[in-house]
């Protein structure tokens, strides 16, 4: 039988654990519903722009696109995972890790001096970084600071790299937002664009360009692409504040469950004290009396 002390301070600390993961999950709730409202926002823009990306780059004279969608064979590979800063999301950040080690042996003719990896993300970085890839470390805390500059900028940075054939494809590697209990782990091309197979003659839209298709063109890739690294910087805090929340919520009814279980154990230890005394008292009664 447990001695009564063991069990209340048992107790308190599971007491004080559940506070704590209660408190963890209501910040990850409030996190969340700020980042999904951003990515709400910004899904119909981003999927509608990229919808016309790919009708004007399947419509265009391939001189036009041909930096942004020339297929190269892959001598060096660069790739952008998103992981989170901390832990305690459940297999939020595994699932990636895992992935992009999936994704990395696909390319078994490649050296690891080929693979480059921007992480971003703590996490990312600590995991990678005992493995021999180099790491650009310069975006790590884009996981925390989502802001559009900054991810404006690492996309500039990807771009410039594989237009001056630094790298020959550029892969995104993220967890897409499904619901705070369910996420799925994206691999998305970034370099070179992909034609879409799925386009036919009667989706084109025969659009008026202004001042002229090469101007547009120039500017619409470049910002296509930096919505949708930005989209994907969304999906991924979604993605880890939902976890998040959910693995929190799982732990306080665990704690709640273990607290119940606990203190049935000590209600019948105590009672089994107290009736040991009752019959010890009652024993030495008994005793005196002869």
């Amino acid at each position: 039988m447990p001695n009564i002390k063991e069990i209340v301070s048992r107790i308190h600390s599971v007491n004080s654990t559940q506070q704590i993961t209660k408190a963890m999950k209501m910040v990850a709730a409030a996190k969340l519903i700020k980042v999904q409202h951003q990515l709400l926002q910004l899904r119909p823009y981003a999927d509608k722009l990229s919808g016309i990306l790919h009708q004007v780059v399947c419509s265009t004279e391939n001189g036009l696109t041909r930096h942004y969608t020339e297929k190269r064979t892959v001598k060096k590979l660069l790739l952008v995972v998103m992981t989170s800063d901390k832990g305690l999301c459940g297999s939020f950040n595994a699932n990636i890790l895992k992935k992009t080690e999936a994704y990395i042996n696909q390319f078994s003719d490649l050296t690891p001096e080929q693979i480059d990896i921007l992480v971003i993300g703590k996490k990312a970085f600590t995991f990678f970084q005992k493995r021999d890839y180099n790491l650009i470390p310069t975006y790590t805390s884009l996981s925390t600071q989502l802001r559009f500059e900054m991810a404006s900028q690492a996309a500039d940075l990807m771009i410039e790299a594989f237009l001056n054939h630094t790298y020959d494809q550029v892969e995104l590697i993220y967890n897409l937002f499904g619901s705070a209990a369910s996420q799925f782990v994206q691999t998305e091309p970034f370099l070179p664009i992909v034609h879409p197979t799925s386009l036919s003659a009667h989706h084109f839209v025969n659009y008026i360009y202004e001042p002229s298709k090469a101007v547009l063109i120039e500017n619409l890739i470049p910002m296509a692409l930096k919505i949708q690294f930005y989209k994907a910087l969304l999906e991924s805090s979604a993605s880890e504040h939902g976890a998040r929340m959910t693995t929190m919520s799982k732990a306080t009814d665990n704690a709640n469950a273990l607290l119940k279980t606990l203190r049935i154990t000590y209600n019948k230890t105590r009672q089994a004290a107290i009736t040991n005394e009752i019959l010890e008292i009652a024993a030495g009664a008994e005793a005196l009396a002869h």
